[in-house]
């Protein structure tokens, strides 16, 4: 009997959404089922690195990029709404096609809204039950909930209840009974490895942002005696040219290789953003936040792990050596410990 084939789609809005399907296609493969992948851009190119042997499709692109300015992002994400809108029209057709082409029995749509066909499971990803988005977070929260109600589920990558890492993002005071939390998500395992690198820098996330960091890192890291690894987060097989001999550039690591570098690394300056958590969690690593500007969860996340003692953070204006140096004090994120039973979690998919 053939396998009961899964749609797994990632949203393309840097490369952790995608990062995180990693775990759950691997689980998908070790219960018997065959995984298909969908995404575009960056993100499904890392997933086709990630599962060459897996069908990988493209899905309309949301082209979604941030201000230079982080205090203008909420505002160009409402002026691009009509275009965001017409993406999940899109999506929704692409999908239907998808379905009838492959004859799938199930859909898990990780933060794409029009990833989704009425007779079929549907299974939304998101750590943000809650979305963050200053003096409207009450607005924008209840028209993601009415969203996540089209699917049949929606998976959670925490633990329940406390200790947890999302915090007020991934809990409802209420949850409905269709939300199921999955424990951490991380391709990672901690091992333990002889130290490489005191220092190692993780770049993340949509243009120009993650261009204006890489700057201001570069311009700043210069100065430290301390061996630094760079990760530029481009997937880019054109060298970076540059001149400081205690920092060693790459443009991107993959896999083994990003597993290592990672767990032979003290800390890590990285964006706060949710999957990075996840895997600093899984990985029992200290490390340095810098949240993207104007992005409220990231801000959020950033101040709770400071609030939690876990790691320090501050605004990428401000970043100085002096500020880094007291990443050391803290004592680096921790996995909540909450397994997830697959086999139940799965059983959606069979009853179909």
């Amino acid at each position: 009997m053939r396998s009961r084939r899964i749609l797994v789609a990632p949203i393309n809005w840097g490369l952790g959404h995608a990062t995180r399907c990693i775990p759950l296609i691997k689980k998908l493969e070790e219960k018997g089922f065959t995984p298909i992948i969908a995404s575009d851009g960056a993100a499904l190119e890392l997933l086709k690195k990630e599962f060459p042997h897996l069908k990988a499709f493209e899905l309309p692109s949301y082209n979604i990029t941030y201000t230079s300015r982080g205090s203008l992002l909420k505002w160009k994400l409402l002026l691009d709404s009509p275009h965001i809108l017409k993406n999940i029209k899109k999506e929704k057709k692409a999908t239907r096609a998808l379905v009838e082409k492959l004859n799938l029995h199930g859909i898990i749509s990780d933060s794409r809204f029009g990833v989704r066909y009425k007779h079929l499971p549907n299974v939304f990803i998101t750590h943000q039950l809650n979305v963050l988005s200053g003096n409207t977070t009450f607005l924008s929260s209840r028209i993601h909930q009415e969203y996540i109600r089209k699917y049949d589920e929606c998976w959670v990558p925490d633990a329940p209840k406390r200790p947890n890492l999302s915090g007020f993002l991934g809990h409802l005071k209420k949850a409905g009974e269709n939300v199921q939390y999955l424990g951490i998500l991380s391709r990672f395992e901690k091992n333990d490895l002889e130290r490489k690198y005191h220092y190692m820098v993780l770049l993340s996330g949509p243009e120009p942002q993650r261009g204006l960091l890489e700057k201001i890192l570069l311009s700043r890291l210069k100065s430290s005696t301390k061996k630094i690894l760079f990760v530029r987060g481009v997937i880019d097989d054109q060298p970076f040219e540059q001149s400081t001999p205690n920092i060693e550039v790459k443009n991107y690591l993959f896999g083994k290789e990003l597993e290592h570098a990672l767990n032979s690394s003290e800390i890590i300056i990285a964006r706060s953003g949710y999957t990075t958590l996840m895997d600093l969690a899984k990985l029992e690593k200290k490390a340095f936040f810098i949240p993207t500007p104007g992005q409220f969860e990231q801000e959020y996340l950033a101040e709770r792990m400071m609030k939690l003692g876990f790691a320090p953070y501050c605004d990428q204006r401000y970043f100085s050596l002096k500020k880094l140096e007291t990443g050391e004090n803290y004592s680096g994120l921790r996995d909540p410990g909450f397994v997830c039973d697959y086999s139940r979690l799965f059983s959606l998919f069979q009853s179909k």
